[in-house]
């Protein structure tokens, strides 16, 4: 298939009480596509990924730490990473987060 398509992306997961929830809806050679839900003060700490990241947000909110520096992520809110980066993050809300990883070769 060409292409990949599904036309209301929060949709895809159901955020559940006290948990993190995590779908991965697309994946090929080169790219994994994961939505995430994460019920308040839910979260993960702090990680790397081996490859580029992309984090946007889609609904809720969360504070996220990259590197050292601290976000309040807001529906609209986008941050690349580059591979071995340092993050964690906490829902400050019921919220709905994208997380695309990139491999870079």
């Amino acid at each position: 298939m060409p292409h990949f398509v599904l036309s209301d992306i929060a949709s895809a997961i159901d955020i559940q009480k006290g948990a993190v929830v995590s779908r991965v809806i697309f994946r090929d050679d080169r790219t994994e596509i994961t939505v995430f839900g994460f019920d308040a003060g839910e979260g993960l700490s702090e990680h790397q990924a081996s490859r580029a990241a992309i984090v946007q947000i889609l609904k809720g909110g969360l504070e996220l730490i990259a590197d050292g520096e601290q976000f309040d992520a807001e529906p609209g809110f986008l941050l690349h990473m580059e591979p071995g980066t340092a993050h964690s993050l906490t829902a400050r809300e019921p919220t709905v987060m994208l997380l695309t990883l990139v491999d870079s070769g």
